[in-house]
Formats: structure tokens, C-alpha cells, sequence
């Protein structure tokens, strides 16, 4: 069967370009791997779905022999098939999964807080002392990674879906102060987006929000 992702008709524009399906949509775009797009309401999942993703988010993903979840695994699991997204070697394979994991659990996780403070508790009490040590902290992950990354074009001299996964972390900070102060993530942040897959992939994202559009 064809590869299906499940993807949201339609959100609000805040969310449009962002929805994390995108992962899994450049992956696969990255490997020239046909796919389709399983679009659900995003207001009305339905109880089916949710025997797909337990938590009724997106991207769930299922190939005919394999069903599972969570983009960073999807992106694990399609890195150990193609090579556009991982070298085939055991060492090189490791690697990839580590920044994988590295974007997520030591770049996102602050990232994540960020975007939840500005977007859905802006002017709440307890924003006003959370703020600065998330801020804080995010800086300190970002000054870390500049340092590693110095005058090289990927992570590992080559474009992996360790790169992947680190760009649409970097998305969510994109144009802000916190990634102006290091003049090499933005430029590597610029080079990964001007991939042709990457654009293809957000095209495909963004079709069906303008297409169901609410009146």
C-alpha cells in the first residue's frame, strides 16, 4: 500500500507551515517515497483515530507493514530505510539518531516552553519569572550548538534527517533575536529550508489549509 501520514485539514494560521506532520512530509519527500496525506478535523478526530495515535495528534504513520507515531520516531524509522537520510553504516546511523534526538529532547524541549508561554499563557502571573530562565536556558543550548556546528554546512558534513529534524526545531525560533546572535544557525537554518523537498513538503501542508479554509 501507499504510505499514509495523517495530517490536519485545516488549522489556524498560527499553526500553518509548523503542524508536525511537515517532518515526516520532508522525509519522505527527501527519499523521492510516494506517500498520501490522511487529513482529519482537527476539532473532531474521531474515536477511530485514536486507535492510530492514542494522544490524537498528527503525524501517525502506516506503510501496510508497519503503523506507529510521534514524527521524531517516524523520522528514526525512515532514516533507517533511505539513504538520502542517513548513511547505511552502523556508526554513521547512530549518529543520525542522536542529533534526532538531540534536536528534541535538548533544543525542543526549551523551545516548546517558549512557544507555549508567547502563544497560549502570554500575560498570565506566572510568565513573568518563567520567561527569562526558559529564555536563559534556550541561549545557553543555542551557544552550545553554534560552537559544534563552526563553518560546516550540516551536522555531519552531509544532510540527514538529524538536520531535518534540528531545522523544524529552529523554525519555531526563526527571525527572533535568540537565533540572530549566532549568524551560522541562521544560515543553516536558511540552507536547510531551501532544499527542494523541504518546499515541496510545505506545499503539500499548506494546500489543504487554503483549500478548507473556513468561510
Amino acid at each position: 500500500m501507499t504510505i499514509q501520514v495523517s495530517a490536519y485539514k485545516w488549522v489556524p494560521d498560527f499553526a500553518q507551515g509548523f503542524v508536525r506532520d511537515l517532518r515526516v512530509r520532508w522525509a519522505l519527500e527527501e527519499a523521492g517515497v510516494p506517500y498520501e496525506a490522511d487529513l482529519i478535523d482537527v476539532m473532531n478526530k474521531g474515536a477511530s483515530y485514536s486507535r492510530w495515535q492514542p494522544f490524537a495528534q498528527v503525524p501517525a504513520y502506516r506503510d501496510g507493514e508497519v503503523e506507529m507515531f510521534e514524527s521524531g520516531a517516524i523520522v528514526i524509522f525512515l532514516a533507517g530505510k533511505y539513504e538520502a537520510l542517513s548513511p547505511t553504516d552502523d556508526a554513521g546511523r547512530a549518529r543520525v539518531i542522536t542529533w534526532v534526538l538531540a534536536a528534541l529532547n535538548s533544543i525542543e524541549i526549551h523551545t516548546a516552553q517558549l512557544g507555549a508561554i508567547d502563544l497560549f499563557h502570554k500575560g498570565e502571573a506566572w510568565t513573568v519569572e518563567r520567561r527569562p530562565q526558559v529564555i536563559k536556558d534556550l541561549e545557553a543550548r543555542l551557544a552550545q550548538l553554534s560552537e559544534w556546528l563552526g563553518d560546516k554546512d550540516y551536522l555531519e558534513g552531509r544532510f540527514t534527517a538529524g538536520d531535518l529534524m534540528m531545522a523544524t526545531v529552529f523554525r519555531e525560533i526563526d527571525r527572533t533575536e535568540l537565533l540572530s546572535k549566532h549568524p551560522n544557525l541562521c544560515a543553516y537554518l536558511d540552507r536547510c529550508t531551501s532544499r527542494p523537498a523541504f518546499k515541496r513538503a510545505m506545499e503539500a501542508q499548506l494546500q489543504p489549509f487554503r483549500e478548507n479554509e473556513p468561510a
